[in-house]
C-alpha cells in the first residue's frame, strides 16, 4: 500500500458502523470491508473524507485488543 489516506471517502460505498454506536449520531468510526488497499476508517460526521487506510493485520490486532479489554491498544 503506497497511500495511507483516501481523500474523498464518500466516493466509496458500503461503510458500516459498530452495532454499539447507537442512533444519536455521536462520534462514530465507520469501516469499509474488502477494500483492496487495506481497511479504510472514517469519521461518521465527515463522510466525504478523508479516510485512513490500515493494513488488515494491524486493524485485526487493534480490534482483537479492544475486544479483549485492552483499551490502550
Amino acid at each position: 500500500m503506497t497511500e495511507p489516506i483516501i481523500p474523498n471517502a464518500a466516493a466509496l460505498t458500503g461503510w458500516r458502523k459498530s452495532s454499539h454506536s447507537g442512533s444519536e449520531g455521536g462520534s462514530c468510526l465507520e469501516v469499509l470491508d474488502n477494500h483492496p488497499a487495506g481497511v479504510p476508517i472514517r469519521d461518521s460526521k465527515i463522510p466525504e473524507g478523508p479516510a485512513l487506510v490500515f493494513p488488515p493485520a494491524g486493524w485485526a490486532s487493534f480490534v482483537a485488543g479492544i475486544k479483549n479489554g485492552h483499551p490502550s491498544v
